[in-house]
């Protein structure tokens, strides 16, 4: 590129650039130079602009020649990776029409794989003046604008790498955040903790494996920007859910060691994950931008095409319609957006080999111009994709807009965090305030929101602890939230936690109060993990980790979320790895319906009774005193013989009369690392302690813990 260092903004004929073609979109090295494809509906002109490599200096000012339908497009001969660029665009400025076309401001290509720069909140970054707000503002931020990065895309050697295809059925779900994992785990080196090497070390892996779990649901890691309220707090968006470009990962979770590009971190970790057995499911934020409403910044979507970009009010489109309470709706209904949603989702899954995907604010990808519909475009485009048809799809089924609660509306083949399973399983071992039908029908996969739309249990993402909330830990250490630190005077996050401090706010040394604490956890972590569909655990809950009685830490990067692997609870850890050794062994719930009818020896596959051993039905099941009951699996989906589930909600220990049949205990979850040594005969009392469960299983199961 000897005629690009010679190149000057101000003359554009110094540098020869051909019409190139309008696909892929983005900029695509083809070992001779580079094309550039940039989509607009509404600009008159779109100029690509080169920098030094210190990404301050503008070598040349392009115009793209060429043009197809809505695509901008060019080919600069003799480039090469690690040219770094930038966008400006020609236009309308309308704000009253929902145009925002301001030449001044250098913008982010939607399609960069990778970034330099840091984003700061300062004037010129704004399209509008701050001073007259509905005037353009004249500043030029290309000085501290952020700029893509032109990458070689088939330069890393993916080995041997395999995708592990956990079958639904077996998965196990483990959310984690990429930095709060291991930024304190002594056993990880310094320089990689908190980093994508720090979770692909052998000691984050270990733990990993040593738990059973077999997916990691990762907090956002597409690269995102600081709210300007956080940093003027001199806080951050540590969850990530504020993303400006889906594509490229986050720097701020590189560790930069042996001179790897984050993209080849990012994959490095991947590719040492899958050879653990561990898939990789990335939660994306595909229905807002960090862009905010009208009043934020012009970092690239508002700068190339507001208009197609974002969902605007019908009759003010300088109105940004709100449906995810962060300023702005991306609007999936346009065919542009659609496929650069598409372009991503396949990028991660073929270039950085990822297994999956759960779906922030999800109903979004579904609003029509009606409302939410499982039929839309985005779900029939993912449905009959080659790439994307084989990987998990993850909903959260809620957004804040109209009629934005779909829980079981997705469809077939997706899955979806069920918050009826939270509020069950926290009301019936917390607060009393779930009745024994309510409980077993989230123990059973939720029939009643999954069956009647022909979807299989596993649709059920079961858990009761996610990164928004309590940690398990406080839930049962905290009756209100403790948000100080937020800077909101605690007015956020939830209030209605079905939380219970077991007589005493926050830390104790009560050993009552830390006795009851202990097997309160063990219960609701046995519940979640032994239930039928797919269970997720939030990272930290197995060891004991607390964030204070914060339940929005959404901000705080710092020791309020980062695990504290030196208090870690080894007892814990033990009782959780025996209940995912548990779960692959037996797996207590096959993945079907049960109808509780009975086989020809008279044995039903699924039935309940009172401690009595009389059969649970009627009036029962919404008696909310009642607090104990059975569960007898005549059809369990591995064992090979009947399962016996025995539940005691009470304050006080309770005998259980035992159906005919000789019976082992497999767990108890009174006990701190779930061991109980019982065998006998049925048809006689047996204990079962206050706010627990024991599982019991029938002689011949294929059960060795």
């Amino acid at each position: 590129m000897a005629a690009l260092n010679n190149a000057s903004p101000t003359t554009q004929s110094s540098l020869l650039i051909a019409p190139g073609q309008a696909w892929p979109l983005g900029a695509q090295w083809d070992g001779r130079g580079i094309n550039f494809a940039v989509y607009s509906a509404n600009a008159t002109a779109i100029y690509l602009c080169l920098y030094e490599a210190d990404g301050c200096t503008e070598r040349a000012r392009l115009a793209l020649p060429g043009r197809s339908l809505d695509v901008f497009h060019g080919y600069l001969p003799d480039a090469a990776p690690g040219l770094i660029y930038g966008l400006r665009a020609e236009g309308p400025w309308a704000p009253q029409d929902g145009h925002f076309f301001n030449p001044h401001k250098l913008l982010l290509d939607p399609y960069a794989r990778e970034i330099c720069g840091q984003f700061s909140w300062r004037d010129e970054q704004f399209a509008l003046s701050t001073e007259q707000r509905d005037q353009m503002n004249t500043l030029d931020n290309s000085a501290v604008a952020l700029k893509a990065v032109v990458v070689e895309e088939q330069s890393f050697d993916w080995g041997e790498d395999r995708p592990p295809r956990i079958a639904p059925e077996d998965t196990v779900i483990y959310e984690l955040h990429v930095k709060g994992f291991s930024q304190r785990n002594p056993a990880v080196p310094e320089e990689l903790r908190g980093s994508y090497a720090g979770l692909a070390h052998p000691a984050s892996i270990a733990h990993l494996q040593r738990l059973g779990v077999n997916a990691l649901s990762i907090l956002p890691v597409h690269y995102h920007i600081d709210e300007q309220r956080l940093t003027q707090m001199g806080l951050v968006n540590y969850w990530g859910y504020n993303t400006i470009n889906f594509f490229s990962p986050d720097p701020r979770y590189a560790s930069g060691v042996a001179g790897m590009s984050v993209r080849d971190e990012f994959r490095n970790m991947v590719m040492c994950l899958h050879a653990a057995g561990i898939e990789v499911i990335l939660d994306v934020v595909f229905n807002h931008t960090g862009e905010g409403d009208a009043n934020g910044p012009c970092i690239s979507f508002r700068g190339l095409d507001n208009s197609s970009y974002y969902r605007l009010g019908r009759d003010n489109k300088r109105q940004f319609i709100n449906d995810t309470g962060c300023g702005n709706t991306i609007d999936i209904r346009q065919p542009a957006v659609l496929r650069l949603v598409l372009d991503s989702l396949r990028y991660w899954v073929s270039e950085m080999h990822v297994d999956g995907f759960r779906f922030d604010l999800a109903p979004i990808l579904g609003r029509a111009d009606n409302g939410f519909d499982n039929r839309s475009a985005f779900f029939t485009a993912v449905a009959q994709d080659p790439v994307l048809a084989g990987v998990k799809m993850i909903a959260e089924p809620w957004d804040v807009g109209p009629g934005g609660y779909q829980v079981g509306g997705f469809p077939r083949g997706w899955q979806e965090w069920n918050d009826h399973f939270r509020d069950a399983v926290r009301g019936f071992w917390l607060r009393s305030a779930a009745t024994r039908g309510d409980f077993a029908m989230r123990l059973c996969g939720s029939s009643d929101i999954f069956q009647g739309s022909r979807r299989e249990p596993v649709a059920s993402v079961n858990y009761v602890i996610s990164h928004d909330g309590f940690t398990l830990r406080d839930l049962v250490s905290y009756n209100e939230r403790h948000n100080e630190a937020n800077g909101e005077y605690n007015r956020d996050g939830h209030a209605h936690n079905l939380s219970n401090n077991c007589g005493a706010e926050g830390p104790s040394e009560d050993a009552a109060v830390n006795a009851l604490r202990g097997k309160l956890q063990r219960a609701l972590l046995a519940t979640t993990l032994l239930a039928q569909g797919t269970p997720m655990i939030a990272a930290g809950d197995e060891l004991g980790h607390t964030q204070r009685g914060n339940n929005n830490p959404y901000c705080q990067d710092n020791e309020i979320t980062w695990i504290d692997w030196r208090q870690a609870d080894e007892e814990l850890i033990d009782f959780t790895a025996t209940l995912l050794a548990l779960r692959q062994q037996a797996l207590l719930f096959d993945n079907r319906w049960y109808s509780g009818l009975s086989d020809p020896r008279g044995l039903h596959d699924l039935s309940w009774f009172n401690a009595d051993g009389s059969p649970l039905q009627g009036g029962a099941w919404r008696d909310g005193n009642a607090r104990m009951f059975g569960c007898l699996i005549g059809q369990p989906g591995r064992a090979g013989a009947p399962l016996l589930l025995l539940i005691n909600g009470n304050d006080s220990d309770g005998d259980f009369m035992l159906p005919d049949g000789v019976w082992e205990a497999q767990l108890d979850t009174a006990h701190p690392r779930g061991y109980r040594r019982w065998y006998g005969q049925g048809e006689v009392p047996f204990t079962v302690a206050a706010h627990s469960m024991v599982l019991l299983s029938a002689a011949g199961a294929k059960i060795k813990l």
